[in-house]
């Protein structure tokens, strides 16, 4: 399996090709070829078929998650596709066609060739977001049957939601199968009724221990490499330990820690997959120095050691 994050230095650099002039336009300050921000951290990306201009409906041509750094800046025109970006952690701003817009966890906007765009990051409180560029024949008006215009920014409650799914896209899209592009057309779909029916909703007194919840969850999903301790976990997210624990025995029926160890090992699964993976390798991308050790936690998780998991792909 490729990890197309790890490819991005020689991404950022390269000409892209002459269909997807617009994303030459995803630059850094002095750098107007770059394909993406170089001012970013902690990216994981999928494409699929950017050099192919066709397809009617909605087409996702690439996406994925990145962590900006405290300088991170992005300034856009003309660019070639209809986009959202999703924040998630941290604070900013949004100028839309000359209107600036905060920038908080929950905000959803949208971007393409009529916006003059500018992103900036507080360098005290650097974001991490969600990104989507998206083509096809009916994408501009299924944008506007969702609510999403380059006007405004729409603040989501629940917007964990929203991030599960754009998971799933970045999971789907990074697999180079026959099937993936319908496979993420089809969760394009998903994410954008999900926005459609959180969109102006408030969350309920009832619902707030289920959206934080939700919020600790997707956190963990996105950043389980980078988490080793329940420490690490309620750094990230901001909750106690104590509430933490409480609202994943009551939500998920495991502790914290148990469900980021089952996501570790989810990740650890999907990269030994590719057979040219060594165990020490996929260890070390889900935060285990000591191979021994990953191996014994994977085989609590899956019931089976890891170099059995890896033989037993060759006969499936």
């Amino acid at each position: 399996m490729e990890i197309v994050g790890e490819r991005m230095d020689n991404l950022v650099t390269m000409e892209p090709p002459a269909s997807v002039a617009g994303v030459s336009s995803r630059r850094t300050p002095g750098r107007s070829d770059a394909v993406l921000s170089t001012q970013v951290s902690g990216s994981r990306y999928f494409f699929l078929e950017l050099t192919d201009g066709s397809g009617a409906g909605v087409v996702p041509k690439y996406g994925g998650f990145e962590r900006c750094n405290p300088d991170y800046l992005v300034q856009r025109e003309k660019f070639a596709f209809a986009a959202l970006e999703l924040v998630v952690e941290g604070e900013g701003t949004a100028t839309l066609n000359g209107r600036t817009f905060p920038l908080r966890p929950g905000a959803l906007f949208h971007y393409d060739h009529r916006t003059r765009l500018e992103i900036r990051t507080d360098p005290a409180r650097p974001m991490a977001k969600y990104f989507l560029c998206l083509t096809g024949s009916r994408a501009a008006q299924r944008l506007r049957t969702a609510g999403i215009s380059s006007r405004d920014v729409i603040p989501l409650a629940m917007y964990a939601e929203v991030q599960r799914v754009w998971e799933d896209l970045i999971h789907e899209g990074r697999y180079h199968r026959a099937t993936a592009a319908r496979i993420c057309a089809a969760l394009v779909e998903v994410l954008l009724l999900k926005i459609e029916d959180l969109a102006g909703r408030s969350v309920a007194q009832g619902q707030l221990a289920e959206e934080t919840f939700l919020r600790c969850k997707g956190a963990i999903e996105a950043q389980a490499g980078q988490m080793g301790t329940l420490q690490d976990i309620t750094r990230h997210v901001g909750v106690g330990p104590t509430r933490l624990s409480r609202l994943f025995r009551r939500y998920q029926g495991l502790s914290p820690y148990q469900y980021l160890l089952h996501r570790k090992m989810a990740l650890a699964a999907e990269l030994l997959m590719d057979p040219a993976t060594l165990v020490k390798e996929a260890a070390a991308q889900v935060g285990f120095a000591d191979q021994y050790h990953f191996s014994r936690c994977f085989k609590k998780v899956h019931r089976v050691a890891p170099k059995e998991f890896q033989r037993s792909l060759k006969h499936v």
